[in-house]
């Protein structure tokens, strides 16, 4: 069977002649206003609506159950003339979606073999492509069904309508043949509620968009249950799921239906009706997205047996991107969430580091404090292992180093929060041992290069290591996952610790811990000195301070965090391609960043991390904290020596295409 229908998520770009698609697809969720029994009726408000939906560029349009004669016909579905106008209505529908281009879903009772059937109907310009009957009938409280209605089996076999054969049976997938991604698949109402939804079987056979024709009534918390069930659902089934719902026309004999329409995806929801105010949501879906996790998760194994899979052709267009990105992917918005994410991943540092110094019997912990945010978050991190394990706090080594770029301001507030925790502060100053080093390996002093740079991490290093020996105890890493992604450490230097407690956490998240730390510590002094950190400029200060401030600024050199870290998100968790980021990075930092700027840091993000995958391939132990790392044990097996040309061949040419 085939149908026709035009197809949102193309970008203009062009490759080899063929567009590029994006994976980005509107969709609509809609509530007719309808009125009980009254087929003609209903079908015009179905119609308007579709015309309403096309207009504004959904491309899969969902109705609720039953919705040409209404839900709540009770024994009339049982009159021969209802059914045959019933019929009678759906050819209307078929017939005005001929020039609309999009895949739509409505609600009906079918007669087949002498037998009734709560169907879906899928409609696709012009065509009836087939035929999904309900396949869990409730019968109890208060739905009685299976006094009307016979439940759908799964077997796919054929009935006709117009004189032409239809499938007729849940395991129907209708599939786009111009993207792989889109395979869309419909269950009703109580399929979803049951334990066994229709739905997982339609994931696992490769449905990436569930729809579900629902009347589900109202209740006092009905609501909230309904939507963790959908996003519940979406989440296990890496799915989108367009969930469409009756609403006012419903008979109120016993019961209100409220219209909550609902778009989950991957257990995110997008977007919601509120109940007895809105008729339709829209959402825009990323199908490539769910492709990417399905992919990632080898546990989500496929098996297509028995199914269904009716084709259907589409034409390709660019979509508006009507989407919210966030700008800072790590960082929950919501003050009371980002809290709570805080707690729970500075615990998770700190049991992580608790197990590692009782398995090594360490007594002792050695970090190197330079005042800036991320041997902060380290000490703060320390501090707190420490107060798990019930061991004095005193014996946690607090080394300052300074040396050439070192300021009084950093070096102040290393030394007063050192104090302010408990831990035993030791000065260090290296200044002359990196000219004596300087000396021997005939460096010019005048010369700031990299060796001037990195001469001064290794030999903070060393001095970390021999303390550590000294002291028994191990040398806390500092460096975050952000840094790491860049390879903006000194290998063997800053790059180098016996357990990095920041390993995983990302630059823009540091901030965020090192904030609510200060928040909560409830040491005034200690708080001021945390907010004076964080008002301090990211920096390695291995360049002589200019007139007493901060020479070398890392964001000027390597490029804002908050984008380094958009584009980690997205490279790492959704495997997005270079102008896939590129696309989305300018919706969610339109007012902060023109897109030339964009650009160019986006070149040095996947420059800088295919070239510095070596010093990841080597990192020390550290815990993970959220859903993207860079540990060579854990999350990304990346080779050192991979190649980065087809990545900034695609960048190259977006540089092209904006002239």
């Amino acid at each position: 069977m085939e149908g026709k229908a035009s197809l949102q998520g193309i970008s203009e770009e062009k490759k080899e002649g063929k567009p590029v698609f994006d994976g980005f697809l509107k969709v609509a969720a809609m509530t007719p206003k309808g009125r009980v029994a009254d087929c003609a009726y209903n079908t015009e408000q179905i119609c308007k609506m579709i015309d309403e939906a096309v207009k504004n560029g959904a491309k899969i349009v969902v109705f609720p159950e039953l919705c040409i004669t209404g839900y709540t016909c009770g024994d009339l579905f049982w009159q021969e003339c209802l059914l045959e106008q019933a019929k009678h209505e759906l050819h209307k529908v078929i017939f005005h979606s001929k020039e609309k281009d999009a895949l739509i879903f409505v609600g009906l009772p079918w007669e087949k073999d002498g037998k009734l059937y709560n169907v879906a109907a899928a409609v696709c310009h012009g065509k009836l492509l087939g035929l999904v009957p309900k396949k869990n009938l409730p019968n109890y409280a208060e739905f009685y069904e299976a006094r009307n209605f016979e439940p759908g089996n799964e077997t796919v076999e054929w009935t006709e309508y117009e004189g032409k054969p239809v499938p007729f049976g849940t395991k129907q997938i209708f599939c786009c043949r111009e993207m792989e991604g889109l395979k869309v698949a419909a269950e009703i109402c109580e399929d979803l509620w049951v334990a066994n939804p229709p739905s997982i079987g339609h994931a696992l056979a490769g449905a990436t968009v569930v729809v579900n024709l629902s009347a589900s009534d109202e209740c006092t918390g009905k609501n909230r249950y309904r939507e963790a069930l959908i996003a519940g659902q979406s989440a296990r089934l890496l799915c989108a799921y367009v969930y469409a719902n009756a609403g006012e026309g419903e008979s109120t004999t016993d019961l209100v239906f409220a219209g909550q329409n609902v778009v989950a995806e991957n257990g995110v929801i997008l977007e919601k009706a509120k109940s007895h105010e809105e008729h339709e949501v829209y959402a825009l879906l990323d199908l490539n997205r769910l492709r990417s996790e399905r992919r990632r998760i080898t546990t989500f194994h496929t098996d297509n047996s028995g199914y269904e899979k009716i084709a259907f052709s589409l034409e390709m267009e660019e979509v508006k991107l009507e989407r919210y990105f966030d700008p800072a992917p790590f960082v929950p918005h919501d003050e009371a969430m980002r809290t709570q994410r805080c707690e729970e991943i500075l615990t998770i540092q700190a049991l992580g580091l608790k197990k590692r110094l009782e398995h090594t019997h360490a007594k002792n912990a050695v970090v190197g404090i330079s005042g800036g945010l991320d041997s902060t978050l380290a000490l703060l991190v320390t501090a707190k292992a420490f107060d798990l394990l019930d061991m004095d706090r005193a014996n946690i080594l607090a080394v300052t180093m300074p040396c050439f770029g070192t300021t009084d301001r950093t070096y102040t507030n290393a030394c007063e929060m050192a104090r302010r925790l408990g831990a035993t502060l030791k000065e260090v100053d290296i200044k002359n041992a990196v000219h004596q080093h300087f000396s021997d390996i005939g460096q010019d002093f005048e010369k700031h290069d990299v060796t001037f740079e990195n001469s001064q991490a290794r030999e903070r290093t060393q001095v970390l290591m021999d303390l550590a020996n000294q002291n028994g105890g191990m040398v806390i890493g500092t460096g975050d996952m952000s840094e790491l992604a860049l390879g903006w450490a000194t290998y063997n230097g800053d790059h180098m610790s016996m357990y990095g407690v920041n390993a995983s956490v990302p630059k823009t998240l540091v901030r965020h811990l090192v904030r609510y730390y200060a928040d909560t510590c409830e040491d005034q002094k200690l708080s001021e000195i945390l907010l004076d950190v964080l008002d301090t400029p990211v920096s390695p200060e291995l360049l002589p301070p200019k007139d007493g401030e901060i020479a070398q600024k890392t964001e000027d050199l390597v490029g804002p965090y908050e984008l380094h870290d958009f584009f980690l998100y997205y490279v790492l968790r959704f495997g997005y391609d270079p102008a896939k980021i590129y696309r989305v990075a300018k919706k969610a930092f339109e007012d902060l960043y023109d897109e030339e700027t964009i650009l160019k840091w986006l070149r040095t993000f996947y420059r800088r991390f295919f070239a510095q995958q070596f010093k990841r391939s080597c990192l020390p132990d550290g815990p993970k904290v959220g859903s993207v790392a860079v540990s060579p044990r854990g999350d990304l097996r990346m080779p050192s020596d991979a190649c980065a040309k087809v990545w900034l061949d695609q960048l190259a040419e977006l540089e092209v295409n904006n002239g």
